[in-house]
């Protein structure tokens, strides 16, 4: 049997008193693996975190997350479940080893057992020198830390992960990025909440985009890459034939400066471009002196859905 998905939303729609809808209709099934949840800031991330931890309900729709439902498993769902908030909440007259052991025993582990889960996910975060310090004296990358190990002190099945790299420096983005990394290797699911698209392409293998609470589009990474890439390809000065050729058949072509002509995908993927490109290219007679392929970067492909030229 398939392993049940991370989570599902069916119709679901959260409006807070005064009108505001947060989500809207939301329909999505997210794998098992590192999924990026992104959108800009208000999309909708934080509510739908929310209401994945039972924090809030939705005012229509359901939510399943792991195989249980939300409404009618609340603690079989955050048995499940680790959470690193986006905002700064640690005490700071603690140390992390006493926080981290903390939420190992609400999570059910005996005391003793928590306290080892601790030092092992403090170490494994970079923390095991500084796990007996207190955190008023943490700077922002280490308290970054100090959340996820809390997330993941129960071995949770899927963690959920609010702008793990809000507010740190380009080095310490891409330690917390590599950490992210890590945790599929020890059968950890992660969403990773973000309006930083390149976070998501460097670590996720899935994206779910959301706007105005509303799904964009979902799918695997590299297939949304592939939509919005681009063939160039040199027919001995010939473009403007295949120009003429190409957009009868809905493609975008630019002729370059250096006479090349660059077809944009337009949301379809870059093989079948890329068959159609060699089709064009004899039913014209041009010479073909090259032939290269490139792939866009997540903005590109947002930016493609965005202006309506991506298929859903």
């Amino acid at each position: 049997m398939d392993a049940p998905s991370a989570f599902i939303a069916d119709g679901l729609t959260k409006t807070f008193p005064g009108g505001t809808t947060a989500l809207d209709g939301l329909s999505v099934a997210v794998p098992r693996g590192a999924v990026g949840l992104v959108g800009a800031n208000g999309a909708g991330k934080t509510t739908l975190f929310r209401l994945l931890l039972g924090l809030i309900r939705p005012t229509s729709g359901r939510v399943e997350v792991c195989g249980a439902a939300v409404a009618t498993d609340p603690i079989g769902v955050r048995r499940r479940l680790g959470f690193m908030p986006e905002h700064d909440c640690l005490p700071p007259d603690q140390t992390a080893a006493d926080l981290v052991a903390t939420f190992g025993e609400l999570s059910g582990l005996p005391p003793r057992a928590a306290r080892q889960r601790a030092s092992d996910v403090l170490d494994l975060v970079g923390l095991d020198e500084a796990r007996f310090r207190s955190m008023d004296g943490f700077s922002t990358g280490m308290r970054q830390r100090t959340k996820l190990a809390q997330a993941i002190v129960a071995d949770p099945e899927l963690v959920l992960l609010d702008e793990p790299t809000a507010g740190l420096d380009p080095m310490g983005r891409e330690e917390m990025l590599a950490l992210v990394d890590r945790l599929g290797t020890f059968g950890i699911s992660v969403v990773l909440a973000t309006h930083l698209l390149d976070d998501v392409q460097s670590v996720c293998d899935h994206v779910v985009m959301i706007d105005g609470g509303r799904l964009v589009l979902d799918g695997p990474t590299h297939k949304l890459l592939e939509r919005a890439g681009t063939v160039r390809l040199d027919v001995g000065g010939r473009s403007e034939e295949l120009d003429r050729a190409l957009s009868g058949r809905g493609f975008t072509t630019a002729v370059l400066d250096d006479g090349t002509a660059e077809v944009t995908a337009d949301g379809q993927g870059i093989d079948d471009v890329l068959d159609i490109v060699r089709d064009a290219v004899a039913e014209l007679g041009l010479p073909l002196h090259s032939l290269s392929t490139g792939y866009a970067s997540l903005d590109e492909v947002f930016l493609l859905k965005a202006s309506g030229r991506a298929d859903d």
